[in-house]
């Protein structure tokens, strides 16, 4: 009977709409529906996914109000807060319209919302619809945000004085100040309004975490302890979720067949991710620093992400000649395919959450070059807490690049951190197998769906 009742149950995901959030929300609808459940994906006309790359879910388009000057605006928290309040009443039409559907779709069981879209829980609340929230990112940054960043500002010390000030960071020594994710630019008032939206469990019933317990058993720990509902601690969700695709950039599948041509652990694979934007100086010198390597590297040049240039127009005059066929620049990658593929033996990363778990779980150290938020908390730990990866600190100079990439892919150095993150890997496989910590996570948070709500 219970599980003849699941198979009625209906879930409605409401990602984020941004691709290091859209991913996460989209595998783990994927791992639910192979747990019998039926998947609905709410998400704003901005960066709408295509249906079509998911055929098993249906898709409910939420009308954001969003204009064109809105959508170009590089303050993001600005526009974040923007489809919160646009979104809460659409979003509750759509939710009536659905519930209306229930004897057809199947009943909604609960609301899971990506915790900076907190406009749905307002909705659920109205509807009497339980909800849970889904953290893409990791506990530590979390706690960070709730402690460290908090009494800074209440000491009147954000933003920083120094933002390069290398001293401890309050209840968190193994950071540094610089490394803490507060704001570099924009308005304080709007940081910490979404902050505080974000971490407000409201009504919600528990929390989804792409985290695994390998990399954060104290944090999670310290994490459950202060939270008065269940914390389920599910990842790696790419690990555990069917092949799919989510990319809202085309990717370019020709650079595996360059891959298949070079030799094992040899190629350095370089990403900024899908917001940050690099200026020409700095290409400039990442370019002649990979060249001067000697090391064969697939690069990923995102369309926009160099200032006043559209693409590789930009790079430094005489570049592609010096580098040959030892080089490979697309506009984007099937990025956990490289990182799978045996020819990659490093990665110089941004250290978004979902590429230091996609490294890490294919055992491969990385070169840091964080840009913001929590990809300095993640640099901080790859470098210094799993000692991993190295990080690039100082304002960029090819000479520093040159060697950071030796020491990463030739030198000893660089294959004792390849040996720390092949342990990493065997032990975030060893958690989503039966009797691992995820998989009993998961087990539970699917009992928890069907039974507890």
């Amino acid at each position: 009977m219970e599980d003849q009742r699941k198979k009625h149950l209906r879930l409605v995901l409401v990602p984020s709409p941004f691709q290091g959030h859209i991913n996460p929300m989209l595998q783990l609808g994927g791992i639910l529906y192979s747990k019998g459940l039926s998947i609905t994906v709410a998400h704003t006309k901005f960066n709408y996914p295509n249906p079509s790359n998911h055929p098993e879910f249906n898709f409910l388009s939420i009308p954001d109000g969003l204009s064109d000057h809105d959508i170009s605006s590089p303050d993001k928290i600005g526009l974040v807060l923007k489809l919160n309040a646009n979104c809460e009443k659409p979003f509750q039409d759509c939710m009536v319209k659905l519930m209306q559907q229930q004897e057809i779709q199947g009943e909604v069981a609960c609301i899971i919302y990506d915790e900076i879209s907190y406009f749905s829980e307002t909705a659920a609340n109205n509807l009497k619809i339980p909800s849970i929230i889904f953290r893409t990112y990791n506990a530590i940054t979390f706690l960070v945000r709730t402690s460290a960043t908090y009494q800074l500002r209440s000491q009147c010390q954000i933003p920083l004085p120094d933002p390069s000030s290398h001293e401890p960071a309050p209840e968190h020594p193994f950071l540094r100040l610089k490394d803490l994710p507060t704001p570099s630019s924009g308005s304080l008032e709007n940081y910490f309004k979404l902050l505080a939206a974000a971490i407000n469990i409201r009504r919600s019933k528990a929390i989804i975490c792409n985290t695994m317990n390998c990399l954060e058993e104290t944090s999670l720990a310290q994490l459950k302890q202060q939270t008065p509902i269940p914390i389920f601690a599910i990842g790696p969700l790419h690990k555990i979720v069917p092949v799919s695709r989510s990319s809202l950039i085309e990717e370019d599948i020709n650079c595996i067949s360059w891959l298949e041509k070079q030799t094992t652990n040899s190629v350095i694979y370089i990403s900024i991710g899908s917001l940050a934007t690099i200026q020409e100086k700095d290409l400039a010198e990442m370019a002649w620093g990979l060249a001067n390597s000697k090391q064969p590297f697939l690069w990923v040049i995102r369309p926009g992400s160099i200032d006043n240039s559209d693409w590789i127009e930009a790079l430094p005059e005489g570049f592609k000649e010096s580098v040959g066929e030892r080089g490979c620049i697309v506009k984007w990658a099937p990025q956990k395919e490289v990182l799978a593929h045996q020819a990659v033996g490093g990665f110089w990363s941004h250290c978004g959450w979902n590429s230091t778990l996609e490294s890490l779980c294919e055992g491969v150290p990385m070169i840091c070059r964080p840009s913001f938020g929590d990809q300095k908390v993640n640099a901080r730990f790859v470098s210094h807490v799993w000692k991993v990866g190295l990080q690039l600190e100082d304002e960029l100079e090819r000479a520093e690049i040159e060697r950071a990439v030796k020491r990463l892919m030739v030198d000893e150095e660089g294959k004792e951190m390849r040996q720390r993150a092949m342990h990493l890997k065997e032990m975030a496989e060893s958690e989503i197998i039966e009797g691992g910590s995820s998989y009993n996570s998961l087990k539970d948070l699917v009992e928890f769906i069907s039974s507890s709500i």
